[in-house]
């Protein structure tokens, strides 16, 4: 049974790097460029809304018509929902950013917010499409031991999805903290 949810926790973990890294990247960037102007967030705080507005599960038929295959369907959906997620977040973070005086700190605690925020859409989003499709994955099992009635096996998958989140959710706080806490300390030796 250990094994079996080891690999469990791998793809689950396999499907949400590989979806969440690049647009937590790209996601990073686009923000960045729509937050340093005013005009520019304004318009595309509205026009990016649109496709935020869409949970990312609801993609999921489309991208399996397109792809004709779960993996890269799986991979496009958990990328476009955290992708809209880590914009409009990091994009509300400049703004702040130069509201505040451009305090590096303010940037970092919105930058992580929106990673923070990406990793709870692209991980929610890990799950329920494991539950839907997979094969493999704790999303897969929770809903596998649902159908059959092994209360303990479910509990212990909803258990380990809450461990992960977690750990994700806290991991992202603490590199957040480390990095504020580097320029902080930058700044001091430096005056």
């Amino acid at each position: 049974m250990e094994q079996s949810i080891f690999i469990d926790v791998l793809a689950s973990l396999q499907k949400l790097f590989i979806g969440y890294i690049p647009a937590a990247i790209l996601g990073s960037f686009i923000g960045y460029l729509i937050g340093i102007n005013g005009t520019v967030y304004q318009i595309c705080r509205r026009i990016f809304q649109i496709p935020h507005s869409i949970p990312p599960i609801a993609l999921l038929p489309i991208m399996l018509l397109i792809f004709r295959d779960n993996e890269p369907a799986v991979v496009i959906v958990i990328f476009l929902g955290t992708l809209w997620a880590v914009i409009i977040n990091t994009a509300i973070g400049m703004q702040h950013f130069h509201r505040q005086n451009r305090k590096f700190r303010v940037a970092i605690f919105h930058l992580f917010h929106a990673l923070k925020v990406g990793i709870w859409v692209a991980w929610f989003t890990v799950i329920a499409i494991e539950m839907l499709i997979g094969s493999k994955g704790l999303g897969f099992l929770a809903w596998n031991a649902y159908k059959i009635g092994n209360n303990t096996a479910l509990i212990q998958a909803i258990l380990y999805i809450c461990v992960l989140g977690t750990l994700l959710d806290q991991f992202l706080d603490y590199m957040g903290y480390l990095l504020a806490q580097i320029v902080t300390d930058g700044k001091k030796s430096t005056e």
